[in-house]
């Protein structure tokens, strides 16, 4: 046929000489080439005409009509058609459908399904967009760790450190985000997240990482995935679910790891030659960077990453919440001390006395501690400040009788005193008054309250009675269980002072200088 014969060719080999049955033998029909010279001779074109023209335009101007027709089918929106497949949940099939039963109701004759899919499938190569088959907008988010590094460098040591660069892509896109970090941790890992979402300015269904352990404990060939808690979390945050690609199949990411390529060359090729002290002003530089990738041109297609981003996925992202992910870690096992508290950092927080000997696990944010019973938050408290340890953080409300269980001050300490006596009470206030901190006192003192576990309240008190009565400006648990010890508390010993103020006798525990002399025996 004339249609697949070059017209352009036949007329510059006629211009160099070479006659009808010679321009066949390089391959053609001498019918067909001699109906292209026909129509030059009729339309008086000669090959100084259609030189600088293209092949289409030269056959066009030879045959002007032929081969074109108009379909019998009617034809859709294609432009809607397009549009409409970047939505949750719509497909060709049915978008085939809805277009069969217009044409109906319009009394046009309809393309099948295969007809109707190899014809948008054309529109999507005339218009050079990327085809809605494979990914839908704001649906998808894979992210990685680069294996390409890049370094902050020390200006008055020259010391090098190393950055790892985290990446995301959104797949439809392709529009990508880059995070410089100074490990890999499960805490950078969950920032680096956050942050991802802060940049797109909204958040997708479906996240799909590498199976690294910050994100996945554990990905069988069989059976249920089982994900970080951390990173579940920060997942139902932003109403996401985590579905990590299969193990060692990197397709199941492709965008990312393409990204990821790309990012060496736009990325750290490109910054090679600056030198970065801080992670902030790394973090600007790659951040600018990143924003030139994504307004870069495609190369296969009109538009670039931000345009079609901005125009068409961007609308479809759900919204952040209001209120920001707060980064937390898991310690599990924790065991409900007898007093009620479990222990972090050397700091105590109180827990509902029912789970006493209990194991609970705690989540820390920066902020806060959460006691946790399986999924049942028990309580929760604000952390100590850093630096403090020994520190009870108690809420009486999970304890019973609160103030029976509450810290341990100086007025509380005063108050058992009271009850014991006088001069129980006497020596407890000199305590005190010895040491520049109340909190310096509380073990002197408590050592010689709980003398009453041994002894009863009433030797307790006479001890100290005793003990006051002495040349001992204050006197502690040391003196107070000599006395208890050798019952010079009791009225009937001969041990007891006899009239207060009297310097006492030595005490029998004591060996006399006739002892050593080896008068006694």
């Amino acid at each position: 046929m004339v249609r697949r014969i070059k017209a352009k060719l036949v007329l510059r080999l006629r211009a160099e000489g070479l006659t009808g049955r010679q321009i066949a033998a390089q391959g053609m029909s001498r019918h067909s080439v001699a109906a292209v010279l026909d129509a030059a001779d009729r339309e008086g074109i000669g090959w100084d005409d259609v030189a600088d023209l293209e092949e289409a335009e030269v056959y066009a101007r030879l045959f002007p009509g032929r081969g074109e027709h108009e379909s019998v089918h009617g034809q859709p929106d294609w432009e809607k058609v397009h549009r409409e497949l970047a939505r949750v949940g719509v497909t060709l099939k049915l978008l085939h459908g809805e277009y069969v039963d217009a044409c109906r109701s319009r009394g046009e004759t309809a393309m099948g399904y295969d007809r109707f899919c190899k014809t948008y499938q054309r529109h999507v190569l005339v218009i050079g967009a990327a085809s809605r088959v494979g990914h839908k907008a704001a649906q998808t988010v894979e992210v990685d760790w680069s294996g390409k590094t890049m370094a902050l460098t020390d200006p008055v040591t020259g010391q090098a450190t190393r950055v790892y660069l985290f990446v995301a892509t959104l797949p439809f896109s392709r529009y990508s985000f880059v995070e410089p970090t100074l490990d890999m941790r499960q805490e950078t890992w969950l920032r680096a997240n956050a942050a991802m979402f802060d940049w797109f300015g909204g958040s997708v269904p479906r996240i799909v990482p590498d199976n690294l352990k910050t994100g996945v404990i554990k990905h069988p060939a069989e059976g249920e995935v089982v994900l970080n808690d951390a990173y579940r979390e920060l997942a139902a945050h932003y109403s996401a679910a985590v579905l990590p690609g299969r193990v060692a199949k990197p397709k199941d990411k492709a965008s990312v790891e393409g990204t990821v390529g790309n990012v060496a060359t736009f990325v750290i090729a490109a910054l090679r030659d600056r030198r970065f002290a801080t992670l902030p002003e790394l973090r600007a530089a790659v951040y600018e960077r990143v924003a030139a990738y994504n307004a870069e041109p495609f190369q296969k297609r009109a538009g670039s990453r931000l345009g079609v981003f901005e125009a068409e996925e961007k609308p479809l992202l759900r919204p952040l919440p209001a209120v920001g992910f707060e980064i937390s870690r898991w310690l599990y096992g924790r065991k409900v001390q007898r007093n009620g508290h479990v222990v972090f950092e050397r700091n105590f927080y109180s827990v509902p006395y029912a789970n006493i000997g209990r194991n609970v696990d705690l989540r820390i944010t920066d902020t806060t501690l959460e006691v946790f019973a399986g999924d049942q938050r028990l309580t929760s408290h604000l952390l100590t400040p850093t630096g403090v340890i020994n520190e009870y953080r108690t809420h009486d409300s999970d304890l019973p009788d609160g103030p029976q269980y509450r810290q341990w001050d100086a007025p509380r300490v005063r108050e058992w005193a009271a009850r014991i006596g006088e001069n129980t009470t006497t020596i407890v206030n000199r305590i005190f008054e010895s040491v520049p901190v109340d909190e310096q006192g509380l073990d002197p003192a408590l050592a010689v309250l709980r003398l009453t576990r041994r002894y009863s309240s009433a030797r307790v008190e006479a001890a100290a009675g005793v003990a006051l009565a002495s040349r001992v400006r204050s006197p502690r648990y040391a003196h107070l269980r000599s006395i208890l010890d050798s019952r010079q508390d009791d009225p009937g010993s001969s041990d007891a002072w006899t009239t207060p103020g009297t310097p006492p006798e030595p005490a029998g525990y004591v060996r006399g200088a006739d002892y050593y002399a080896g008068g006694a025996r």
